[in-house]
């Protein structure tokens, strides 16, 4: 259930004046270890783009205020090579994204607000002035865009009204408000349908300025970029200027909601026709991108229908002959993102054993060789010019940017954006330790102490359950579940990566389906268990947290733990699945991971359907702190509000957030500090004592 946002560094409001809040105060630099709000003073990195000679790398780092409760992203610019402090190129007038350099590496076009809708501007780095100026004016704004490699022509996305809105239905009564709905899916993610969305246009470039358009999507009420991500890697151009390459799912009511078939379609700029490149294949197919030389298109596909968490395989295609073959055919886990090298080339991001690293493939060889190693996770690589670049994070550091050698995977920290904060921040030591499971596997658990930890004192402990379900406990680092956070606390955080997580193979990744309350909740035990029975853990003060599915684990672990915990708190999680099944809109989803509707009543979906947390809420006992967003349509906030009410009726001592004004996941900075706040006084109050 993971969600990226449409843009790797989004916007805010326009134009309006903006103070970054990134530095400690007196009072923090004493403390010395993090706190909710100290996380906010953190600056992200982005959205990596090499100029054309491989010297120079544009990208975004967004910062926030957290007493303006918003946050802003700049454009940066520093050398490749290393030899040089970060340049930043924009003010906090505005916020940008989507940075992109023209063919002659003079310029970097990027999205900005600061003219008060989201439009293309222009920024000459040699200019000493770093004088701006905004290309676009289209009405309304749009959401990204790519210029042609030859400049002469541009695609932007922009919202585009298909359906019919109440008023244009109802137009003698326009103080009524109610949604009129005859077929799924009527909301998506955290938004209701409204017949609004998002299409590729394609223009003229000419003189810094868009003539024309033409909506290539016209009539679709579907988006491309596709729902919820609405990323611009869904879309590119051929080498040439002649081609848009999209990935789409083509598809409404009922079939969307039920479908993963989303396709690679072919735009021809000067006839106007459009192919589906990859109609055999009936998983979803995204993230298309021709090779510099314009004879190749690799892009990412599963093959399981309505299986979201498939292997990512890297497929490339000959676009002469139309024969496509699979880079990663010979690595049992797929790619999350990639580039090109040369035209022979591809590096890619995969996971293994808990962290994600760089791979390098040559496709003419059939050849995959991990590039990169190390306690840290890639999230994004980028290659020109000779030059590798990529994101890197890990449990103890926020995104940065490395150079990387494409000849042996060392790597070159290129930014250190948040320097000045671990400078005064004492971070606890991360250990990777590997548990025997209750069938006799090894696991891979990690596990975060304090900051100042000493062996010879006792310290509660908190158990951490994943969400997803398939999304590896990696070496991420979050504004929302940061392990070091926790450990700043005062306690040992046991971050297990349990049955039906990726990086460990098919087998372990595939158990969970249909098996929520299987294998991967007495993993749950077999990490808990191994760790309270060391001498520096206090086993009789254990916590247990999560969302999402994390939400879930947590709900059942509090009908199922024997008295091994004290304290729980779950963020909207699933708790009764036939009311999931019935209010959640991915029905892909749960057909998938639970198996199918409830009242199908053939053995494999009694199964799972029996297994729900809601059936044992006769044996709670152990007090539970929950929290629920509003606009949480995925697992909706009305799961939480049945747990809520089964802990108040047994008189066990409960709490719940309710956010008005979130979604799956708490994103606004006071409504997070507020969250976390309150989190940390549940377990403060349960398992040390504290009022």
């Amino acid at each position: 259930m993971a969600l990226a946002a449409f843009s790797a560094c989004g916007g805010e409001e326009a134009g309006s004046a903006f103070k970054i809040d990134n530095q400690l105060t007196p009072e923090e630099k004493k403390q010395g270890v993090l706190t909710p709000e100290i996380l906010w003073k953190f600056g992200q990195v982005s959205d990596p783009q090499i100029s054309p000679d491989g010297r120079q790398i544009a990208y975004c780092v967004r910062h926030y205020n957290l007493a303006e409760n918003r946050g802003v992203t700049s454009l940066y610019l520093v050398p490749s090579s290393g030899e040089a402090n970060p340049e930043k190129l924009t003010d906090e007038h505005g916020s940008e994204s989507n940075p992109r350099w023209s063919a002659d590496g003079k310029t970097i076009r990027f999205i900005s607000d600061r003219s008060g809708t989201a439009q293309i501007w222009e920024i000459a780095p040699a200019d000493e002035k770093r004088t701006l100026k905004q290309v676009s004016d289209v009405k309304d704004g749009i959401r990204a865009f790519e210029l042609s490699p030859r400049g002469n022509r541009a695609l932007y996305v922009k919202k585009v009204q298909v359906g019919k809105t109440l008023a244009d239905r109802y137009p003698n009564l326009p103080k009524a408000n109610v949604r009129i709905i005859g077929d799924l899916m009527y909301r998506h993610w955290d938004t209701w349908d409204d017949g609004a969305y998002s299409h590729l246009f394609v223009a003229g470039f000419a003189y810094g300025a868009l003539v024309g358009e033409k909506d290539i999507n016209e009539g679709e009420a579907w988006d491309t970029p596709m729902a919820t991500d609405f990323s611009i890697s869904d879309v590119c151009w051929d080498p040439e200027g002649r081609y848009i390459y999209y990935a789409g799912k083509k598809m409404a009511g009922k079939e969307y909601a039920l479908s993963t078939n989303s396709d690679i379609y072919c735009y021809d700029a000067e006839t106007g026709a459009t192919t589906n490149l990859t109609e055999g294949n009936k998983g979803y197919d995204r993230r298309p991108l021709v090779s510099p030389d314009g004879l190749r298109l690799a892009w990412l596909s599963m093959e399981t229908p309505g299986y979201e968490s498939d292997k990512n395989r890297l497929m490339v295609m000959a676009l002469e002959t139309g024969i496509v073959s699979e880079a990663t055919k010979n690595t049992e886990e797929g790619a999350t993102t990639f580039c090109w090298g040369d035209s022979q080339t591809l590096y890619f991001v995969s996971g293994v054993n808990a962290t994600y690293q760089v791979y390098k493939a040559d496709v003419e060889q059939g050849t995959v060789a991990q590039l990169t190693s190390g306690a840290h996770d890639y999230t994004d690589v980028a290659a020109k010019g000779g030059l590798v670049a990529g994101i890197r994070m890990s449990m103890s550091m926020a995104p940065e940017l490395f150079a990387i050698s494409a000849a042996d995977g060392g790597s070159t920290q290129l930014t250190a954006t948040n320097k000045h904060l671990y400078d005064h921040l004492t971070l606890g030591a991360v250990e990777e330790r590997w548990i025997r499971t209750t069938d006799g596997k090894q696991m891979l658990t990690w596990v975060v102490f304090p900051p100042g930890f000493d062996p010879e004192q006792k310290y509660p402990a908190l158990l951490y359950c994943q969400g997803g379900p398939q999304s590896a406990v990696s070496q991420f680092w979050s504004r929302r579940w940061n392990l070091q956070l926790m450990a700043a606390q005062g306690y040992i955080v046991v971050a297990p990566n349990r049955r039906g997580v990726p990086t460990f193979g098919k087998a372990w990744l595939t158990q969970i389906s249909g098996d929520y309350a299987g294998q991967n909740i007495l993993d749950y035990y077999s990490a808990i268990d191994a760790l309270k029975a060391e001498k520096y853990v206090d086993a009789s003060n254990l916590g247990a947290l999560g969302a999402s599915y994390g939400g879930y684990s947590v709900y059942y672990l509090a009908g199922t733990h024997n008295n091994r915990f004290k304290a729980f708190a779950a963020h909207n999680g699933m708790f009764n699945l036939e009311s999931m099944y019935g209010a959640t809109e991915e029905m892909f989803f749960v057909n998938y991971d639970i198996g199918g509707p409830y009242w199908d009543k053939r053995p494999k979906l009694s199964y799972a359907y029996e297994k729900s947390p809601h059936k044992l809420v006769h044996r709670w006992t152990t007090p539970i702190l929950i929290s629920v967003g509003e606009h949480d349509y995925r697992v909706p906030y009305s799961e939480g509000l049945q747990a809520f009410s089964a802990a108040q009726l047994q008189g066990i001592p409960s709490k719940l957030l309710f956010f008005p004004d979130e979604t799956h996941f708490v994103a606004k900075p006071q409504n997070a500090v507020v969250w976390q706040t309150e989190l940390f006084g549940w377990f403060r109050t349960y398992l040390k004592g504290e009022q």
